[in-house]
């Protein structure tokens, strides 16, 4: 097993541990997020601060140290981990994004050229968008 696919594999594995809900965790593409019944999954208020602060720290990226940006994006998303209490199907539609996103700041962090990097951070971009769609 390589470097990358060991961490990536313990940390999925810290992904699915840390929430406090023993339901099943469907891993799919953000594509197939739905919407609870056409309205927006609402996110427990511990959880949200996290995601909006990755996504400012993302949106206040400015410079070609984007192993500092997964780095702070990776925090977020730990604390994001650590503070999650959803259950239901709200809680499995926020891992069909998160799950992704968790992939994209690895790739972040492996990235390696700033073009490469670039690329990634819109797609980073890409999903909060995805994420505002889906939850509030």
């Amino acid at each position: 097993m390589t470097r990358f696919a060991f961490i990536l594999t313990l940390f999925l594995s810290l992904v699915i541990s840390s929430c406090n809900n023993t339901s099943s965790h469907d891993h799919n593409d953000a594509n197939s997020i739905e919407l609870n019944d056409g309205q927006k999954w609402k996110v427990n208020a511990e959880m949200t601060p996290f995601i909006l602060e990755g996504e400012k720290i993302l949106n206040e990226f400015n410079n070609d140290d984007f192993k500092g940006l997964a780095s702070q994006l990776k925090e977020q998303n730990n604390s994001l981990i650590k503070s999650c209490t959803m259950d239901g199907k709200s809680h499995d539609e926020l891992h069909k994004w998160l799950h992704p996103h968790l992939e994209m700041v690895t790739e972040l962090n492996e990235a390696d050229n700033v073009e490469e990097a670039n690329e990634i951070v819109n797609r980073l971009k890409v999903s909060f968008e995805t994420y505002h769609t889906y939850f509030e």
